[in-house]
């Protein structure tokens, strides 16, 4: 029930800078998480949201708080801070009426979550070898006559058949609906000499996120120059980029030294030049330079930090583009790329 309970609040836990782990979990659900050895206690949760509670949410949620308090006194080392990551109004209220001080846990989670542990960047890569096999189910199963939802649909049931989880976007795209980037696939029917681009946003084995994309060829023709020209540059940008990727570079830095793209094609950039990855897409951001006022922020790569390396090329009003993106693992000495499915020959001038 992972992506149910990502948008319905019933499973929650509490963690103790110096106590135990809480989890509440969904009814009757308790001995789901009953093998989990970092778990001290699970209890059965009280939801609050609307569907669940309706007419009482405002009560659910104060009994929710008094729960939540009491642990925050018994816990909290004379204290009563507590780091919220996701919370609604009605929660926020409830315990502000307890004396209880709530900031945001979004920041703490995603630091908690940047470096990888041993066993993480295993789980990791065992995602991203089930996410790559069923890329190659995939390519074989692409001829012109499908349509992009007939091509997308087999990298969903390659990834389940493999234990995956769920695709967070629909991002795959053929022919003219390449460029620009970010339309999710449809049924339009893949025909011969189409790029067809997609990125896999995929949830894979063991919860972890596979996030790569590539861009084939459709049909048994030779690419054209146009489309080998869109291909070449696309990844030399994730070739020159993946290389600047070590330990103590700094996010600032990365930005400043990436390779970025001709004015023809920069109108149409992706939305940033690297980007954190793990249990989903993850802290840091990286933008373009022309974007850093806006959106910037620094920081520093550390070993056990994964992140992707981005690169989506197509001209500004151009016909086709295409979508390139590798997932690397920062290492005490450089980076190891993770991501190892082949690139298309065609386009590559092989």
């Amino acid at each position: 029930m992972q992506l149910w309970c990502t948008h319905n609040a019933v499973r929650y836990a509490f963690v103790a800078t110096g106590g135990p782990v809480i989890l509440w979990d969904f009814h009757h659900c308790e001995h789901l998480s009953g093998h989990l050895e970092q778990v001290d206690e699970i209890r059965h949760g009280t939801p609050w949201f609307y569907y669940e509670a309706a007419q009482h949410t405002a009560e659910r949620a104060r009994r929710w708080a008094a729960e939540i308090a009491e642990l925050v006194v018994r816990h909290g080392g004379g204290n009563r801070r507590l780091a919220i990551d996701r919370i609604n109004p009605e929660g926020m209220t409830a315990l502000a009426a307890l004396g209880i001080a709530v900031s945001s846990g979004e920041e703490v989670m995603e630091h908690a979550r940047t470096v990888k542990s041993i066993d993480e960047v295993k789980a990791m890569r065992r995602a991203i070898a089930a996410c790559e096999a069923a890329l190659g189910q995939m390519e074989l199963a692409l001829r012109p006559g499908m349509t992009e939802i007939d091509l997308w649909s087999v990298l969903h049931a390659e990834n389940i058949r493999r234990g995956g989880e769920w695709i967070e976007t629909r991002l795959l795209t053929s022919g003219p609906r390449t460029n620009p980037w970010f339309q999710e696939c449809s049924a339009r029917v893949i025909e011969a000499g189409d790029l067809v681009a997609f990125d896999t946003d995929l949830i894979g084995a063991y919860g972890y996120c596979c996030d790569i994309s590539r861009t084939w060829l459709a049909g048994d023709g030779p690419a054209t120059a146009e489309q080998r020209t869109l291909y070449a540059v696309a990844a030399e940008q994730i070739d020159v980029n993946t290389e600047l990727l070590r330990p103590g570079a700094s996010f600032a830095d990365l930005s400043r030294a990436a390779t970025s793209l001709a004015a023809d094609y920069l109108p149409n950039r992706y939305s940033v030049l690297f980007h954190g990855v793990g249990l989903c897409d993850e802290y840091p951001s990286v933008p373009y330079p022309s974007d850093w006022e806006r959106s910037g922020y620094d920081g520093v790569l550390e070993p056990g930090m994964v992140v992707c390396v981005e690169s989506y090329v197509g001209r500004h009003g151009g016909l086709e583009g295409v979508k390139l993106e590798d997932q690397v693992l920062i290492t005490a000495t450089g980076n190891e790329r993770l991501s190892t499915f082949p690139r298309d020959e065609r386009l590559a001038g092989r």
